[in-house]
């Protein structure tokens, strides 16, 4: 029996998500996040990465700040770590525990993490692809995010596709998977329901200058009717399936669970273009690998 029903792939393409429970067994995502543990612990953090920005218009930070872009756009063949807000102090040293510091971990966990790549090529998720008919999809990337307690930022309201542009629109999809209980105390998932049938108003682009900013925006976010949002909560090991231009945010994270997750984007690569302008973009070290091989 398919994981997916064909109910979940008609609620799917009407609201542009749905919610699957029991994609990973509790024992599975308890795996998943204590090796997340180990990869913390033995984490190098550089230096650039430790910077709290006090202006912009300092010219030593430029610098800095130059480092500090550079890693982010270069992380999409790597294993890198991106910070809260004010965890560090003003010499760089961690003011809160480190294995609470940490916002995500990306990009590249699904190819070079074993216990992510299994999941991410799993028979269920394959069955997935297939349900939706995807030919020949391929893993774009791979991230952890941690939405700690007390601290976890606010997503604000966004659609995928964004930041993972294709021509044409339609071929990315989102896999979020609850590795703890995703509540709205803890900061999960809200969705305006069929948003995904409006196109995009705004993406995130290379400036391809080699200078500061290193990406900008081409566009803007729309004004969204909070009203619309409603809450996506997931029960631990259950899945989300985010179509890429499905509008959807989360609140900070107020309370005193984390809310870990396991998420990967997935692109049908038959047909359909990758823009050169992506922040994103696959690597002679690591090409978008085929979902359909292990």
């Amino acid at each position: 029996m398919d994981f997916m029903t064909d109910r979940d792939v008609e609620k799917y393409r009407r609201d542009g998500f749905v919610v699957m429970d029991g994609l990973l067994s509790p024992q599975e995502c308890d795996q998943l996040r204590q090796r997340m543990a180990e990869i913390v612990d033995e984490m190098d953090v550089p230096d650039h990465c430790r910077i709290t920005f006090s202006t912009d218009h300092d010219e030593q930070l430029k610098e800095q700040m130059q480092g500090n872009a550079d890693y982010f756009i270069t992380s999409g063949d790597k294993i890198r770590f991106f910070f809260e807000k004010g965890v560090f102090d003003d010499k760089g040293e961690f003011i809160v525990p480190k294995q609470r510091s940490i916002n995500k971990i990306g990009h590249a966990l699904h190819a070079y993490e074993p216990l992510y790549k299994k999941v991410t090529h799993s028979p269920k998720v394959q069955g997935i692809a297939k349900k939706l008919g995807l030919v020949s999809p391929v893993v774009l990337q791979g991230m952890y995010i941690f939405k700690q307690p007390g601290i976890g930022g606010e997503v604000t309201p966004h659609q995928d596709a964004t930041f993972l542009y294709t021509e044409p629109l339609g071929r990315v999809m989102g896999l979020w998977i609850a590795l703890e209980d995703a509540t709205v105390n803890n900061g999960c998932l809200w969705f305006i329901p069929g948003s995904h049938n409006s196109g995009i108003t705004r993406r995130m682009v290379r400036t391809h200058k080699g200078t500061l900013p290193l990406t900008d925006f081409v566009g803007r976010e729309q004004q969204y009717d909070e009203d619309k949002f409603v809450a996506v909560p997931v029960k631990k090991g259950g899945v989300v399936l985010i179509h890429g231009e499905v509008v959807h945010r989360s609140a900070v994270n107020t309370s005193d669970d984390s809310r870990h997750v396991y998420t990967f984007h997935l692109m049908e690569a038959q047909d359909t273009r990758w823009s050169a302008d992506n922040w994103l973009q696959p690597s002679e070290e690591l090409p978008f690998p085929p979902l359909y091989t292990k």
